[in-house]
């Protein structure tokens, strides 16, 4: 509008310089004029002058070369232009004030004419409900390894991450440059300690035979005796060291506990390792996989161990069926959601670590079924706007039960025919009178 006006308002100046123009002009050939006129009147008195012996000289004072302005044909003329300018300002404000009407008459109609909003019918028809879980992908029973002796340095390692293993087979081994000569110097002693109790008691059986015939005394017989069984005694302590020698010697090879496959591998060649540090390997016991996720509170009492689910991976256009293995016994009060675990069969694209979306189908049931962007929320709850039959915006309240490729079922709160405000809900208003159309298949 604004730009309107400004637009006559330069017709307007436009306009009034042509006027200034042509009064100028008008101005200039009155001029013209007065100018012939004075040179006519001044040849007749010359030719008046000649035939009278007169001299040459005009008693008229235009004759005598005073400019006498004709002032009537003046003021007529700037009244005539002033008449028109009037004219011309009057057509032109008319015009403008036409135009304001004619807008101000459309921005009114505008404003009471009524929203034109979409609409689509609610219908009943058979639905799957299903409760949909995120998670990731993990191993049923994910065993750390780490090492069980003194600790020291890695010299070997057998496997990599990803391999099969065996339970037994061996996974790494420690540095046994000081534990083998301990080994076999306990070896050695305990091969003394043998031939010496051996000797002891083949003494001592002598005595005895000889003791009979009195040959030797008692206190000797008791003292070899003594020193036979002080001899049996020296080789069990040898045999114990030997034993527990040999036991940090087996503790050096780090084996399987299980059969599985490896997950991770945290340790490098040569590193030195200690009791209670961090995990050397972590295997997936039996290659069982499973989904651990999250589900919200209230799904989960349509939730049943054994129930089949459909879970997709990022990235793959394929599912992978499972099923329902177990259910958290508790809620978490920070979330409100409870924990659920479901049980995946063996495959390669099924890595530990890998995010994952579960879909259980709980129940059949009648539902309707909304595009997305009909059901609102806030506050109290779930709602969508109706519109009535007086074409007024309803608000109606209603309860979501599950979400399908092509919107939401809900479970209670809509009849069959109401006419539910497909888009634009947000910006109605409850009372609104709108003009409803419905909706499109391609809509």
């Amino acid at each position: 509008m604004l730009r309107g006006l400004g637009a006559v308002l330069r017709g307007l100046r436009a306009v009034l310089g042509g006027l200034r123009a042509g009064l100028h002009a008008c101005r200039a050939v009155l001029h013209a004029r007065r100018a012939g006129l004075h040179a006519c009147r001044a040849v007749l008195h010359a030719r008046r002058a000649l035939l009278c012996g007169l001299p040459a000289v005009s008693s008229l004072p235009e004759a005598a070369g005073v400019a006498v302005p004709p002032r009537r044909a003046r003021r007529r003329g700037v009244w005539i232009a002033l008449a028109v300018t009037l004219l011309i300002a009057a057509f032109l404000a008319l015009r403008i004030s036409q135009a304001i009407g004619t807008k101000q008459a459309n921005a009114s109609a505008a404003r009471n004419a009524s929203p034109t909003v979409t609409v689509v019918p609610v219908g009943v028809s058979e639905q799957p409900t299903t409760v949909n879980i995120i998670g990731t992908i993990a191993a049923r029973y994910d065993v750390p390894i780490g090492i069980q002796g003194d600790g020291g340095r890695v010299a070997l390692i057998a496997v990599e991450a990803g391999d099969h293993v065996k339970r037994g087979q061996l996974l790494a081994r420690l540095d046994v440059s000081v534990l083998k000569p301990q080994v076999g110097s306990l070896a050695a002693s305990l091969e003394q300690a043998r031939a010496e109790a051996e000797l002891a008691d083949a003494e001592y059986q002598r005595a005895l035979k000889v003791g009979s015939a009195g040959a030797l005394s008692m206190e000797e017989t008791e003292r070899r005796h003594s020193a036979a069984v002080t001899a049996a005694a020296k080789v069990r302590v040898a045999a114990a060291e030997l034993a527990e020698a040999q036991a940090k010697l087996d503790r050096t090879d780090i084996r399987a506990p299980a059969d599985g496959t490896l997950l991770t591998r945290s340790v490098e060649l040569g590193q030195s390792v200690e009791p209670g540090g961090p995990a050397l390997f972590r295997l997936a016991e039996g290659n069982e996989i499973e989904l651990r996720g999250e589900v919200a509170e209230q799904d989960l009492p349509s939730l049943h161990v054994g129930q089949a689910a459909a879970v997709h991976l990022t990235g793959l256009s394929r599912s992978f069926d499972g099923r329902v293995r177990l259910l958290g016994a508790v809620i978490d009060p920070q979330t409100r959601l409870g924990t659920v675990r479901i049980e995946l069969p063996a495959d390669p694209n099924l890595r530990p670590g890998a995010f994952a979306r579960a879909e259980v189908t709980v129940s059949e049931a009648s539902r309707s079924v909304l595009p997305q962007t009909a059901v609102l929320s806030d506050e109290q709850g779930s709602y969508v706007m109706l519109v009535g039959p007086d074409n007024k915006i309803v608000r109606r309240p209603v309860q979501v039960s599950g979400i399908v490729p092509n919107g939401v079922t809900i479970s209670a709160g809509l009849e069959s025919g109401a006419r539910v405000v497909a888009t634009a809900g947000p910006f109605l208003q409850v009372g609104e009178t709108v003009k409803p159309v419905l909706a499109t298949a391609g809509s």
